[in-house]
């Protein structure tokens, strides 16, 4: 019956179906169902909407939960599927992290449009991120690049590259992996010299507390 479907929500972007997918085929092999029995549902969020300023002056990462999160409270989806490191510190009240998957390579990578490596850019060379870890990480090792705010998910940060917007950008190489593009990636940065985003790599996945059906 279409009421026993359970109803995941996600964001839109290819990385964000692709996190519900995989979530979606493994209850679908841990308890032996079928695709039938799943619906990912799409929801767009604040942070996806706003492209002409750092999420920081927006309201912070809770951008990204905000919309999906009053989906499952109002009963509209069962079940959520996140990048860990998008989470807020605090849950609203009544919803749970209630699972991760295997964590993925948490090691961000440089893409470059005609340079491999990060620091062989030359000098005062256009970089973009949107990330304030990534901006602080890239000036304590390259302080003369111009680091400038680039928002959008993969494939639209990769479209300003091919556009001369950035000379380089920075990506989490577990999206990557994800999306099967782990080659485009020009430089692997090294973790101890560029450390990763708190939970970078890992899926988790966000539930209503006490949810009997969903939390079997």
């Amino acid at each position: 019956m279409q009421t026993d479907v359970v109803k995941i929500g996600t964001r839109g972007s290819a990385l964000a179906v692709a996190q519900a997918a995989e979530v979606r085929a493994r209850l679908m092999a841990a308890h032996g169902l079928p695709e039938e029995a799943f619906e990912i549902v799409v929801i767009s969020t604040s942070g996806d909407r706003i492209q002409d300023r750092p999420l920081s002056q927006a309201g912070g990462k809770g951008l990204f939960t905000k919309e999906i999160e009053e989906a499952m409270l109002d009963g509209r989806i069962d079940l959520a599927v996140h990048s860990s490191k998008d989470m807020p510190t605090v849950l609203p009240d009544g919803l749970e992290i209630s699972a991760f998957l295997e964590r993925e390579d948490v090691r961000d990578v440089f893409i470059g449009r005609s340079i491999a490596k990060l620091e062989d850019l030359p000098q005062g060379a256009k970089l973009g991120t949107s990330s304030l870890r990534r901006q602080a990480l890239v000036l304590r090792l390259r302080p003369d690049l111009d680091v400038g705010m680039f928002r959008g998910n993969v494939q639209t940060r990769l479209r300003k590259l091919e556009e001369g917007v950035a000379e380089g950008t920075l990506l989490a190489l577990a999206g990557l992996n994800r999306l099967g593009m782990p080659h485009i990636a020009t430089e692997v940065m090294d973790p101890e010299r560029f450390p990763p985003a708190l939970g970078q790599g890992a899926i988790c996945i966000e539930s209503r507390i006490g949810d009997a059906r969903i939390g079997r």
